[in-house]
């Protein structure tokens, strides 16, 4: 079967494309490998509507379900190759199935690169954050714990001094800090630790604090997460020719969302932009909006 539009990817971005072409009663497909920070996300902050908050697997089940009554259909696999063959894209999963499609929406995300701390997995988005856009308000006044490495860490401690006094930054991977940072860091009274990690306090969803290779424990109810090196997902779009920044985020029209391949789409946090769910929202609308469009003038 030839698809109107295949999405790789069933995050945010990609579920809000899909019911957006669903309701323009398209063939639609969407190939989802089941990982993402969508995922992991325990609580978004940020959303009108969830004042207290709401789960990625919320979204993504609600999401799923609508996108299906409107006919989407689904597929679970880690697409592994895409080419372009006159006007048809054809996309290979790991496991050798192929898929047609007219048009392509790369919705492949980005995912943070998260120390060796498996505890506090059950903590993303409910007391561990990685986005201060997102979650500073979540930690105003309060004591909180940058959890980081070298200069990407210190940074995310001088954000977050907007929010709070009560700061302790925790360089895990002891990598360099540069003298200018340590100097801010010292002038907004931000407590600097350069040792590892050896234990971090957890109770279900709730970080409690650290505990030092030295033997130093620290407690707080709140964390940050500031590793940098975030897998940008933008291989497939390598494989296509499509635009890429230093970086590794797509450049897309900012009125289309189309890249430089034609009938090549790409939304959400694999985008250049601030990384934020609203936004992946509102480029999941306006790329289908625009892949129907085009679907129209064929």
């Amino acid at each position: 079967m030839r698809y109107d539009c295949v999405i790789i990817g069933g995050g945010i971005a990609g579920l809000q494309a899909a019911i957006q072409l669903g309701r323009y009663r398209h063939h639609v497909l969407v190939i989802d490998a089941g990982v993402g920070r969508s995922t992991l996300c325990r609580r978004y902050h940020n959303l009108l509507g969830y004042p207290d908050g709401v789960s990625g697997e919320h979204l993504r089940k609600v999401g799923r379900k609508q996108a299906e009554g409107l006919g989407v259909q689904f597929v679970l696999g880690k697409v592994e190759a895409v080419s372009k063959k006159e006007e048809v894209f054809d996309i290979r999963t790991e496991n050798g199935d192929s898929f047609l499609g007219k048009r392509l929406l790369l919705a492949t995300g980005v995912m943070d690169r998260l120390p060796p701390l498996p505890s506090l997995i059950p903590c993303l988005g409910s007391s561990v954050y990685v986005c201060p856009d997102c979650d500073g308000y979540e930690i105003k006044d309060q004591i909180a714990l940058v959890l980081g490495s070298g200069n990407v860490g210190a940074n995310m401690a001088l954000t977050l001094s907007y929010w709070t006094k009560q700061l302790s930054y925790i360089n895990h991977e002891q990598r360099p800090v540069e003298g200018k940072l340590l100097q801010k860091l010292q002038e907004e009274e931000i407590d600097y630790y350069a040792s590892p990690i050896v234990e971090c306090l957890v109770e279900g969803e709730q970080f409690q604090g650290v505990v030092l290779q030295n033997g130093v424990k620290l407690t707080a109810n709140h964390g940050f997460i500031a590793f940098g090196a975030n897998e940008v997902k933008s291989q497939l779009a390598k494989q296509l020719g499509v635009e890429l920044l230093e970086n590794k985020h797509i450049v897309v029209d900012p009125r289309t969302k189309m890249s430089n391949v034609k009938h090549v789409w790409a939304a959400g946090d694999v985008v250049a932009h601030s990384e934020q769910v609203t936004i992946a929202l509102g480029e999941g609308s306006q790329a289908a909006i625009w892949i129907h469009k085009s679907l129209l003038e064929a």
